[in-house]
């Protein structure tokens, strides 16, 4: 018989959608916050995307060159990855220091340990916390302005609202929970508006490039932890639609190589993050605590994954 039999590795099925897809859906899902962005913050705004993601993209394109490996731009996943760290930055960041997040992001946290896949945490999340520490002037973030008079010349000073309400002002000298809806409000450019933060995330779930089960469980824990610890309705909704949890929870928790692979695992870190964001929002001495709670969770990702996993029937539980 001249037949021949090919053996490989598995996986032996693959599905049509490629990781281009994935984060091609990512890209177009961002776009509404990207708009607004540049709506209620200014040209600035738009600079800060255009750099951040240019940069991202050209770091991960040198060091493909400079280590001969063959070129990985093409998969969007350093375009995504700058949009994600241009969005959690606000309009106090220098064009320099976004240029030095993105490069950070992609050379050190991604190319480094390995590329897409082999990452031990989100590279836009990581750079995020590597700027936070760096450069305290980013932190917060000021509103850049009115949209309906396009006075964006002078900057609103004041603190975030979550810098206030962790300094006990009460909600009626903050913005009101519409403004808050449409992004009136200090903080990074991409967090604000959570009406097209949520039109992003829709088109994810639709698309079933995320699961509904994470942004809903994260989104719920910092809710119900507000709730209880403030005993006041209001305040744990400013909680929800102050910082940039709606923006982590549809696009940063649901990250396919830092977070577990299974569901169960999925709503698990979804839970963690909000607990971590929770105690270090109200219990810590920075108002906001997404960065550090996905950061955290992403190095517990692997033990959360191996606990959820569920076991093969007849199996035996490995010990090891």
């Amino acid at each position: 018989m001249n037949e021949q039999i090919i053996v490989t590795t598995s996986p032996h099925l693959k599905h049509p959608t490629t990781t281009q897809m994935i984060m091609a859906d990512v890209l177009i899902a961002l776009s509404p916050a990207a708009i607004a962005a540049v709506i209620l913050h200014g040209w600035y705004a738009l600079l800060m995307i255009v750099v951040t993601v240019a940069c991202a993209v050209g770091a991960e394109f040198i060091f493909n060159l400079c280590i001969k490996k063959s070129q990985t731009v093409a998969d969007l996943s350093a375009a995504v990855t700058g949009m994600l760290l241009a969005l959690s930055l606000p309009t106090s960041a220098e064009l320099w220091q976004c240029a030095v997040g993105a490069v950070f992001a992609i050379v050190v946290v991604k190319c480094l340990f390995g590329g897409i896949g082999c990452n031990f945490a989100n590279p836009a999340v990581t750079s995020r916390v590597f700027l936070l520490i760096a450069f305290m002037s980013i932190g917060g973030g000021k509103f850049g302005g009115d949209p309906f008079t396009g006075s964006y010349v002078d900057l609103v000073g004041g603190a975030t609202p979550l810098e206030a309400l962790k300094n006990g002002v009460p909600t009626t000298e903050i913005p009101s929970m519409l403004d808050m809806f449409l992004g009136l409000r200090g903080g990074a450019i991409g967090e604000g508006c959570i009406l097209a933060l949520l039109i992003g995330g829709i088109y994810l779930i639709v698309k079933r490039v995320i699961k509904w089960q994470v942004p809903v469980a994260f989104i719920a824990t910092v809710f119900v932890l507000s709730w209880l610890i403030t005993g006041s309705l209001t305040l744990a909704v400013y909680h929800v639609l102050g910082g940039a949890l709606v923006l982590a929870a549809f696009f940063m928790a649901t990250d396919y190589s830092t977070t577990p692979l299974n569901l169960l695992g999925k709503i698990v870190f979804a839970i963690g993050c909000g607990l971590i964001t929770v105690l270090i929002r109200f219990f810590g001495s920075y108002p906001e605590g997404i960065s550090f709670a996905i950061l955290l969770m992403n190095i517990l990702s692997p033990y959360i994954e191996k606990l959820c996993a569920k076991r093969p029937f007849g199996g035996v539980k490995n010990e090891k």
